[in-house]
């Protein structure tokens, strides 16, 4: 079986929605040369009326999006460099976002955002590392945060063919992420829908994107200490899997979640919150995230120590089945 990397699949999923729906066009800065490979071919392929290399102006290429979409198009825009979404941020939340509720449905602003390599990388620093899905889904914006090859080709078919804005994150520590995979069996995945990505009975672990193979290693190395792990992967952070979620934890009755944010108003905030109104534990929850108002050095030994980790996962886990 080939093997599929999480960019060859992003890749992948842009081509074939490329071919099969005329009103599917890319933009971007520098994607025609293709400066992070996830447009690399394309350009070849379909031409420079569909592979759009933009000026260096966010605010003007976002906004010419969503004029673009309102006369019926679905483009997809690649950011390649996530803190570009805090200076289009009126353009997606107070813009495109809210057409459509604002016109009763008669308007669709059906844009793609593909952010390539969110969160920390080897050491960009602060203005270079962050990973604001959060900040999305707070304001109501469809927003996917996929862990495999698999579903990073089924969310991004999905995002593309949505009649809403979509902010699609592609995390850099799962960019290298590969499986063996049948292409043949490569589709779209429902946006709102989280998967099992491995079953336990103890304690249920939610995590995203990258974080999932760490919850995954840590469930295989727990087990060995007869700690069974259940590891629950929303892959959408907005529409949330409530029923995916509430199903897994209403069998272990613990939980902890791991979460690439900062912890005031994060991710984990929101999953404790919801268990809190919902869900009867046997334990307090607990969340391992980044700190707050945490901002990534340069020296990667100190982006690294702000990270939420595989240690401070067990530690997490551990602390909730205290009292089994």
């Amino acid at each position: 079986m080939p093997k599929l990397s999480y960019l060859k699949a992003m890749n992948r999923a842009l081509a074939d929605s490329l071919d099969t729906d005329p009103s599917v066009f890319l933009l971007g800065e520098d994607i025609r040369v293709a400066a992070s490979n996830l447009t690399a071919g394309l350009l070849s392929r379909f031409g420079p009326d569909r592979v759009l290399d933009t000026p260096l102006s966010e605010q003007a290429f976002t906004n010419f999006a969503t004029g673009a979409a309102l006369a019926g198009m679905r483009p997809v825009i690649e950011f390649q460099i996530p803190s570009l979404l805090f200076l289009v941020f009126e353009q997606l939340a107070n813009q495109a976002h809210k057409f459509s509720l604002m016109t009763g449905g008669q308007c669709k602003v059906p844009v793609t955002y593909v952010v390539t390599g969110s969160g920390s990388r080897t050491g960009w620093a602060g203005q270079h590392s962050d990973h604001p899905y959060t900040l999305l889904a707070h304001v109501g914006i469809k927003t996917v945060v996929p862990a495999t090859p698999t579903d990073a080709y089924g969310l991004l078919v999905s995002a593309i063919r949505d009649d809403d804005p979509v902010v699609f994150f592609a995390p850099s520590a799962a960019l290298g992420v590969r499986d063996d995979v049948d292409f043949s069996t490569l589709g779209p995945v429902p946006l709102g829908t989280g998967r099992l990505a491995r079953s336990g009975r103890d304690v249920t672990v939610v995590a995203l994107g990258h974080l999932v193979h760490d919850a995954l290693a840590v469930a295989d190395e727990l087990a060995g200490h007869g700690i069974s792990v259940e590891v629950f992967d929303p892959r959408t952070v907005y529409p949330l899997d409530l029923d995916g979620l509430a199903a897994s934890v209403a069998k272990t009755r613990r939980l902890v979640v791991i979460d690439d944010s900062n912890r005031t108003s994060g991710f984990a905030a929101e999953i404790l919150a919801v268990a809190a109104e919902r869900f009867t534990l046997d334990a307090p929850p607990r969340r391992v995230t980044r700190p707050d108002g945490a901002v990534l050095p340069f020296a990667l030994a100190l982006d690294r120590a702000i990270q939420p980790d595989r240690d401070q996962l067990v530690a997490a886990i551990n602390a909730v089945l205290e009292d089994r």
